[in-house]
Formats: structure tokens, sequence, C-alpha cells
């Protein structure tokens, strides 16, 4: 009779945990899925978004729930002496995990709270003689932006760069005391420790085209770089340019302050 009721408890404990496992799990498999039908090509990436947008806001939650439902399970075990409770633990805590992955996901490419990014995805430090793109036009052939700066539906190219300069007042002009091809050779450095593709460099022309591909959505956005000697200066300008989507969270302006961080 004694063992039976353990085998009692054990089975409704079990059951809770499997329960947590399999909530965190489903919406750790939702977030997942989103951007891997993007990838496959299953569904545009406005769907994928639209999936995380159902399961994000109750994530936070679930995990919370899950986790708090592992310790419980775990003093409750070894409160009735059933010997699994660790077992029960991990269970409840592999779907708080999940429920953190589908968090998380969203998290990388969305605007911190309170932080509100301008409905722009085309940024240039230089806003009256944008650099313009070579190498790159056919691997945009298809992309739906036009690489016209402001060139969007319901945007102008002043009123993209009134956004750009009001959201990002630093992306401006660079100089630099060393030679051009010195200067030069540092950005493909750079390129590369950016982990960008690059597409073109023209020493001669000053010219660096890269493509950046977003780790979740694999997002291909656009990089120009143009260099210039001046007054015994070089002088950078970058512009960098996503090929979908209307806003990007502000992920062209944070790719170019890296890139002259990394310069």
């Amino acid at each position: 009779m004694e063992f039976d009721m353990k085998k009692r408890k054990q089975g409704w404990m079990t059951w809770i945990a499997g329960l947590a496992l399999l909530i965190g799990g489903a919406a750790g498999f939702a977030s997942l899925i989103a951007p891997l039908g993007t990838w496959l090509g299953l569904w545009q990436f406005g769907t994928g978004f639209q999936i995380l947008r159902a399961v994000n806001p109750y994530t936070g939650w679930i995990g919370l729930v899950c986790l708090a439902t592992g310790f419980a399970l775990l003093a409750l075990a070894h409160q009735k002496g059933t010997g699994n409770g660790l077992t029960l633990f991990n269970l409840a805590a592999g779907g708080a995990l999940a429920a953190g992955i589908a968090w998380y996901i969203p998290a990388t490419f969305q605007a911190p709270e309170g932080q509100n990014y301008p409905p722009i995805h085309d940024v240039s430090t230089d806003l009256l003689d944008i650099p313009q793109y070579v190498a790159i036009m056919p691997l945009r052939a298809d992309a739906p932006n036009t690489t016209i700066y402001g060139g969007s539906p319901r945007m102008t190219p002043e009123r993209n760069a009134q956004l750009q300069q009001e959201a990002f007042p630093d992306l401006v002009t660079r100089f630099y005391d060393e030679p051009q091809q010195v200067i030069f050779d540092r950005a493909l450095t750079a390129v590369d420790e950016m982990g960008w593709e690059l597409v073109a460099a023209v020493p001669e022309e000053g010219r660096i085209e890269a493509t950046a591909t977003t780790f979740w959505f694999r997002f291909k956005d656009d990089v120009v770089i143009r260099l210039r000697a001046e007054n015994g200066r070089t002088k950078v300008d970058a512009r960098s340019l996503s090929r979908v989507g209307g806003g990007d969270a502000g992920t062209n302006a944070k790719r170019l302050r890296k890139f002259f961080e990394i310069l």
C-alpha cells in the first residue's frame, strides 16, 4: 500500500513537471520555427514576426512559472520522500529554459523598453552626397527596398535624413590623419572583424562594399564604405541599407557605430 501511494505521488508530480516542459517547450519551438520558416522560404518574414508577436508577451511569465514549479516539485519530492525531486526539477527547468529562449530571440532585435527607433532602414554618414552601391547592385535585383536614399513608400530623402539625424546624431563623416591606403586596409580589417561578406574592395576608388547578415532572421543588409583624401587627411563615409523591411530597430545605425569603433 505504501509503495502504491509513493507511485501515485510520483505519477502526478511527474505529470506536472512534464506539463511545464511541454508548455515551455511549445513557446520555445514557436520562437525557433518563426525564423527557421523564414530561412527555408516557408513564409515571408512578416509571418515570422507575427508568430513571435503572438508568443512573446507570455514567454517571461511561462518561464517564471516553469521555474517556480520546478523548485516547488523539488521541495515537495524531498518532503514526500519520493526520491525523484531532481528529475522533476530538471523537467520543469527545461520548460523554463525553452521559454527563456522564446523571450530572448525577439529581445535581440527589438528596441529596448522606452527606446523608439524611427521607421527607416537606410542610414548614411553623408546626407548630402550619399555613398552609392556599385558591385552590390546585382545582388539587390530582387530586393523590395530601393537603393535610393529615402526612396521608400511614404518617405522622402529629406524626411529620412531628418529622422536619422534625430535618432542617430553621432552618425557623421569621420576624418583620420593617416594616408588613405592605411585607412583602407584598416577598413578591410574592420569588415572582416564584423563578419560581413566582402563584395568589392577598390582601393583606387576608395570604395568597399559588403553584405551583413542578421543572426536570427538572416536578413541581408548592404554596406558601402567610401574613402577620400581631403586636406591631408582621410575622409571616411559609410552607408548601411536593408534589403527588406520598413524600420530596422536601429540595426543599420548600430552596425555603422560598431564599424567606426573598430576602425
